[in-house]
């Protein structure tokens, strides 16, 4: 366990800085371009190869490919792994370099399409440019998730990194050391972009061939190959669902009102920080051993590590929830509302965020579940709860959008993941055996109490304080982690599951430091 706890540590940490590095970008995006035409043109142009990277790099194919990896690691050892990382990357290239050429023709005649609002051509003037990014990011989610069943986590989860450095930096400077215009900054962000991207390839390719790895063009049709598209047709299918499910709302946003699609877009990231930070991290070390347990049918292991899974994740996300709905406006305010942002801007993104924390424990709850899923390769019920999930979402948007903007947009999609999740853990406790979600309630409802108790004195201080100079400030960087104290006291105090276990590595580690010092 201590093993395991190093390893979604490490990966923690390392997207703890991914994710600042990423704040970093947001705040300079917004304060050079504000909620502004331009920079909706930007997210939304930017949303698309994403939606594909997710679809084919990180959705369908990394769930057919790391479980099917794991089983030719197992039989034909690392040289069987390397063949089969070969045949997989090469496809994904033949794939991924046609749909690029064929997005970039298209987007780039999009003026043959006349009487269009001006915003919309400059959103497919960007997308031709950015897509080529979806190429590269799509053969970096192979390469990452090779290092991950190889037990390496700290390459792959370097890789967003890569991207918000290049993404600031092309930010500055053309926003400072150059004063571009407006255009001329969304331009260079494309160029961040486009070489942030090169380099989350390049990189965990680089350990790949130091592993032994060595690239050779494979259009090979092995057993395995013929699996891993097995695998991948219905959850192809189910996170197309999933992702064309985010894009239609960002769609809606961008079709509103000036502005929305930027700040529903940003009001998402922020939300996402917590989320990235340790949910992700924990789905991300926890995956590959649910996908090693269900190749030797150890089902009991697997129940086992599946919660445990869903107790860390609960256990950072719910109070983060609370507590990012509750200070919504001073936290926005203060990373956001300078430059080209203004506190109008502010009045209408902190609603969403508020909005979106509220479904943030079940989005990042379900993300280990559908791995679950993926782990014992079953691909379809994912697929049938995303459909589900993919209605809710656009009937309720639709209806909502035009009456309450994007925060009816929030609503729906929040909705919509509680459902999904909700209906995931159901089917989930029905297919197999030991992953019922029965021994997490004693842990869920001290995690409640908790958060709750938390709740009462960051709500009741910021309250309190509000009106005063400096509110913001305070809120931030005092009762965040005076919420953190009382929150991690009320845990201890309740006997909340695994705190002896945390005590005993703890004192682990004080003794390895005593010893050395």
């Amino acid at each position: 366990m201590s093993k395991k706890l190093k390893d979604i540590g490490v990966v923690s940490l390392l997207t703890s800085v991914s994710r600042v590095l990423g704040l970093l970008r947001d705040q300079l995006a917004l304060g050079l371009l504000g909620a502004s035409q331009i920079n909706d043109a930007f997210v939304t142009a930017f949303n698309l190869p994403n939606l594909f990277r997710r679809l084919l790099g990180e959705g369908a194919l990394t769930a057919a490919f790391v479980p099917t990896l794991q089983h030719e690691l197992k039989d034909r050892g690392r040289e069987g792994a390397f063949a089969l990382l070969n045949e997989v990357a090469s496809w994904l290239l033949v794939v991924t370099g046609g749909l690029v050429a064929l997005a970039m023709l298209v987007f780039s005649q999009s003026r043959v399409l006349t009487g269009h609002d001006p915003k919309y051509y400059l959103a497919a003037d960007l997308t031709a440019v950015l897509f080529p990014y979806l190429a590269f990011v799509c053969l970096a989610a192979a390469f990452g998730a090779a290092l991950n069943v190889l037990g390496r986590f700290t390459e792959a989860a370097l890789s967003p990194v890569w991207l918000n450095l290049c993404m600031i930096g092309s930010l500055a400077g053309a926003g400072w050391l150059w004063q571009a215009n407006e255009r001329q900054i969304a331009t260079w962000l494309c160029g961040g972009v486009l070489l942030g991207g090169f380099l989350q390839m390049l990189v965990p390719a680089t350990v790949l061939m130091r592993e032994g790895w060595r690239p050779k063009f494979d259009l090979g049709r092995s057993e395995r190959v013929r699996e891993i598209a097995r695998l991948m047709a219905p959850g192809l299918f189910g996170t197309a669902i999933y992702q064309i499910n985010t894009y239609v709302s960002r769609l809606f946003a961008f079709s509103i009102h000036e502005g929305e699609a930027s700040l529903f877009f940003y009001a998402n990231r922020l939300m996402e920080l917590p989320i990235g930070v340790f949910a992700i991290a924990v789905a991300t070390v926890v995956y590959p051993l649910l996908a090693r347990h269900a190749a030797e049918k150890n089902h009991a292991a697997m129940g086992h590590d599946y919660r445990r899974g869903v107790r860390l994740i609960l256990l950072l996300n719910v109070p983060a929830a609370a507590g990012l709905a509750l200070l919504s406006t001073p936290i926005v305010r203060l990373l956001y509302q300078r430059g080209h942002f203004t506190a109008g801007d502010t009045a209408i993104m902190a609603p969403l965020v508020a909005w979106f924390a509220i479904g943030m424990p079940f989005f990042a709850v379900a993300s280990l579940m559908t791995r679950a899923f993926y782990a014992a390769k079953d691909t379809t019920t994912p697929v049938k709860v995303a459909t589900l999930s993919f209605v809710i979402n656009v009937g309720l948007g639709w209806w909502l959008k035009d009456s309450l903007g994007a925060r009816g947009l929030v609503i729906a999609s929040t909705t919509a993941v509680m459902v999904q999740t909700l209906s995931l853990q159901r089917l989930l406790s029905v297919a197999l055996p030991g992953m019922g979600f029965d021994e997490l309630w004693p842990t869920l409802g001290k995690i409640v109490l908790a958060t709750l108790g938390m709740a009462a004195a960051v709500g009741g201080g910021w309250w309190a304080m509000r009106a005063i100079h400096g509110a913001d400030v305070i809120a931030v960087f005092g009762l965040i982690p005076t919420g953190v104290a009382i929150y991690a006291g009320l845990l201890w105090w309740l006997r909340i599951e695994g705190r002896d276990e945390l005590a005993a590595l703890v004192a682990k580690v004080r003794g390895k430091i005593s010893s050395s010092a």
